[in-house]
């Protein structure tokens, strides 16, 4: 038989219907796979069982970098569990890890979209010990600004939430800060829809801020928590600046130990930061206002007259609204009398 017979044969068999026989099985094709098996155990890849049970340190590190999971619920239950451990764990001792390592993984999360995860970033943040978060307060400000002047209205309310929260930890720290009383307050002014007046400005040019106030429902509520923040950061700038340990070294050693104070070690860290020896150059807004006069200044040429116009606008609303915004009438009047006086 030729190579042409035999190739038209082949040809031919493909197309040839097999018979089949009643009773008789269809014959299994070549390819086939016997799944007729059944399994008596299952098997996992990478499993791990130990009789010890992990550490207190090891499980909170477990949830610290739980933090950055996908899925909204982990986030929080990572946040609940690591408010309870650090609720819970001895004043006397450090902490499992130290605030310097948990706020870059906490301060993230104050623009999450979900609104449980933000509620329960906050249970934590005020579980962390204060003078701990005092000097890293520059960095905590950073990400208050960001959530404030955030497009999504519930994350900039809970930004407010979280401003309070750092002025009452550390306010004179915040507003000493760079950028602490400058940023803040035109983050605060843009968070409210208050036009920003130049010093070149007429009083002619405020666009009438009515449309933005506070409205029945969710929107007067969020307005009235951004004049609350307002009212605690002008109530932290214009503070008094603390008592000085002057007087007490002059009763305690007498002469000629006269400003022994003056010559002791600073008692808080980075007492230079002001002069900014080795950082970048900063801006108008960057700049510290370590003293009350300096932000009194400030305010009184950059901020008080846009913001007295949004609060007259305010307190035509009535209600919640009006009251909020008579207690920041308040303390304008309060904190910046003493510079009207000298002015």
């Amino acid at each position: 038989m030729g190579s042409s017979a035999k190739k038209k044969k082949d040809k031919k068999k493909d197309f040839q219907k097999p018979k089949l026989k009643v009773g008789k099985a269809r014959p299994k094709p070549a390819n086939f796979t016997d799944t007729s098996f059944k399994s008596k155990s299952v098997v996992l890849n990478q499993q791990s069982l130990t009789t010890t049970t992990p550490s207190a340190t090891s499980q909170f590190s477990h949830h610290l970098s739980l933090l950055t999971s996908r899925t909204d619920s982990q986030r929080r239950d990572s946040l609940s569990y690591l408010t309870t451990a650090i609720s819970t764990w001895p004043t006397n001792c450090p902490l499992q890890q130290p605030v310097s390592v948990l706020l870059p993984k906490l301060l993230p999360l104050t623009s999450d979209g979900s609104h449980g995860v933000r509620t329960q970033l906050l249970k934590l943040l005020r579980a962390l010990p204060t003078n701990d978060v005092e000097d890293h307060i520059d960095k905590v400000v950073l990400w208050v600004r960001a959530g404030m002047t955030h497009i999504a209205a519930d994350i900039s309310t809970s930004a407010m939430d979280m401003l309070m929260w750092a002025l009452e930890c550390a306010g004179d720290a915040l507003v000493s800060c760079p950028g602490g009383w400058v940023k803040t307050l035109k983050s605060l002014v843009a968070a409210l829809r208050w036009p920003q007046d130049t010093p070149e400005t007429t009083t002619s040019g405020w666009s009438s801020g009515k449309a933005f106030m506070g409205k029945p429902g969710s929107d007067g509520k969020a307005m009235v928590k951004s004049l609350n923040a307002l009212t605690s950061l002008l109530r932290a700038g214009f503070d008094d600046p603390p008592p000085q340990d002057q007087d007490k070294g002059r009763m305690v050693y007498g002469f000629p130990l006269v400003d022994t104070a003056c010559h002791m070690l600073p008692t808080r860290s980075n007492a230079f930061a002001h002069l900014n020896l080795f950082g970048p150059p900063r801006d108008e807004d960057s700049q510290m206002c370590e003293d009350k006069e300096d932000r009194q200044k400030v305010f009184q040429r950059r901020f008080r007259r846009p913001i007295e116009c949004g609060l007259e606008a305010a307190k035509q609303e009535g209600g919640e609204v009006g009251r909020a915004a008579a207690g920041v009438q308040k303390i304008i009047s309060e904190g910046m009398k003493d510079y009207e006086k000298y002015a």
